[in-house]
């Protein structure tokens, strides 16, 4: 699936770094599943995740990249059971599109 980005979310209780940025990760995988939803009719489709891919906006001694990116791989588990564990690739970057906090990307195997 083509990827989702979002944008930096903020909280009072909300751990700056990891917890908003696991948060707006989450939310890409939330855009990914509506995609999915949209174009198969129906997530019962899907076989099973075999992998995301996610980029963090992120400073370059920020080391926390995977930690974020546990939203969106923790969400697919919760949405598949097992078959929503998969691979994963994290990359910190200096800079994204629209200045977006994260941006994940995805590959389904679908029936």
């Amino acid at each position: 699936m083509s990827p989702q980005a979002r944008w930096p979310i903020t909280s009072a209780s909300c751990a700056p770094e990891i917890c908003c940025g696991s948060a707006a990760a989450r939310g890409c995988a939330i855009n990914l599943l509506a995609q999915i939803k949209a174009a198969l009719g129906d997530l019962d489709k899907v076989v099973r995740v075999v992998r995301l891919g996610g980029f963090v906006n992120s400073a370059p001694d920020f080391l926390d990249g995977p930690k974020v990116l546990n939203g969106a791989s923790d969400l697919m588990v919760a949405a598949f059971g097992d078959k929503g564990r998969h691979a994963r690739t994290t990359v910190g970057v200096a800079s994204l599109p629209s200045d977006a906090a994260v941006e994940v990307e995805g590959v389904f195997e679908v029936s």
